[in-house]
């Protein structure tokens, strides 16, 4: 008589929300992977499996996507097909009571700020010596670098500080120390990620030292790109622009949030920054970088939005023409400040606001990549899909903008390196390319 071979208990890791939990789950995979545990992110799932979801808790529709999830695997739970589902991450952090009463199956609950908790609940030690250790999730060639936790702006809308807690910036050393653990293993891109990078080092050494990090992480062996992702426009620290202008591992990337453009607007969400600064901010930017590509994310239907305010934001962004952009309609968040505030502008007006604006940004994108063709950029591979290599240039993020698609077919590429490509076509958010 067969007897069915015996399925080794393992952790299966799913990650929710921004890159930022992307970090953290690699953190915990490390952890767990150095406690000789079994661990996998996003794979299909097994009897044994200990689920863990690492939620998201920011807006309206990521916290469904985080319930939705908790359910699904709860439902399988029930019918016999995974062990244990944990939930860790940002929901958690803002409403553990709550899920805990209304979604009782779930067999542990942990914040956002519980990694030690977590690692121990799951079977092995948290062992502080690995420190920024990680098994990455990512394709090896690039990596987010969290430089800092937490935030300390006062923005009306946003609930990061509920879930993240106050700015503490990590150190350089073991930021650098990170670096090289990672170029060792191959990775050529790192992605510097924080809820503020402008507001780093002021905790640790008493003022602004993003430059000073820039010019650490430049000088590790094997890093071919550095990028910026999440600055903050109030107070920017402007001895950042030439460390991008001259130091060629540094991308000539920069994003910005700007949430919005009219003073009254910038004023009730409390930015700290109003319209003639911004617009003094984005002109020294491009006059001292001139080659950079300026990424930003607005936000449309903050309470008190007008008509006329929402049409002084689509005119900026017609007249500023950013090289990427993106939208968020606002999400009314307990306990922010906002909250207090009545939500009075409709959903379906929220929509057709960002609609409005991506049309408008669709058709800058088309230009500024046609105005590409006939050039020759350095790209990135990330991945071979649907006939096609698929990288980017130094002016895109992963996952979030354009790509450069080069056929497969009549070249060869390898997968993680740098290849000169000449542009020959472009779409709104795609190029086209082969080598040069």
């Amino acid at each position: 008589m067969k007897t069915k071979p015996h399925v080794k208990p393992r952790v299966n890791v799913y990650t929710l929300g921004c890159s930022k939990n992307t970090f953290d789950s690699e953190l915990l995979m490390g952890q767990l992977a150095a406690g000789a545990i079994d661990v996998v992110h996003e794979q299909r799932v097994r009897k044994n499996d200990t689920v863990v979801i690492n939620t998201c808790g920011f807006i309206d529709n990521a916290k469904q996507e985080s319930i939705d999830t908790i359910l699904e695997f709860v439902d399988a739970k029930k019918a016999g097909k995974v062990g244990r589902v944990v939930v860790m991450g940002c929901l958690s952090e803002r409403f553990k009571d709550d899920l805990t009463k209304e979604i009782p199956e779930v067999d542990l609950y942990f914040g956002s700020q519980e990694l030690p908790n977590v690692v121990k609940a799951l079977g092995a030690d948290y062992k502080y010596e690995l420190l920024g250790e990680r098994l990455l999730t990512t394709p090896s060639h690039f990596a987010y670098l969290k430089i800092s936790e937490g935030c300390d702006r006062p923005c009306a809308f946003c609930a990061i500080p509920l879930m993240r807690g106050g700015h503490v910036s990590t150190p350089i050393e073991q930021l650098v120390n990170q670096a090289k653990g990672l170029a060792a293993k191959g990775t050529r891109e790192l992605i510097l990620i924080a809820q503020d990078l402008t507001y780093y080092g002021i905790d640790t050494y008493g003022k602004r030292h993003l430059a000073g990090l820039l010019e650490q992480l430049s000088g590790v062996d094997g890093i071919g790109w550095i990028r910026l992702q999440y600055a903050y426009p109030s107070k920017f620290p402007m001895d950042v622009l030439p460390i991008i202008r001259d130091n060629p591992k540094i991308c000539n990337y920069l994003d910005m949030p700007l949430q919005h453009i009219s003073d009254a607007q910038l004023k009730v969400m409390r930015r700290g920054i109003t319209k003639a600064r911004t617009l003094e901010l984005i002109d020294d930017i491009r006059r001292q970088v001139p080659e950079i590509a300026l990424r930003t994310t607005l936000l449309v239907g903050h309470p008190g939005e007008t008509d006329g305010d929402f049409d002084e934001l689509l005119q900026f962004v017609k007249e500023y023409r950013f090289d990427r952009l993106g939208v968020f309609t606002y999400s009314h968040e307990v306990g922010t400040h906002a909250y207090g505030m009545d939500d009075n502008i409709p959903q379906d007006v929220k929509e057709a606001r960002k609609e409005a604006i991506m049309e408008a940004q669709m058709d800058i994108s088309m230009e500024k990549n046609a105005a590409r063709i006939g050039q020759t950029l350095k790209v990135l591979v990330d991945r071979m899909e649907s006939g096609y290599y698929v990288g980017r240039t130094e002016f895109d993020s992963p996952e979030v903008d354009n790509e450069v698609l080069i056929n497969a077919e009549t070249q060869y590429l390898r997968i993680g390196e740098f290849h000169q490509v000449r542009i020959a076509d472009a779409m709104e958010y795609d190029l086209f390319g082969s080598l040069a």
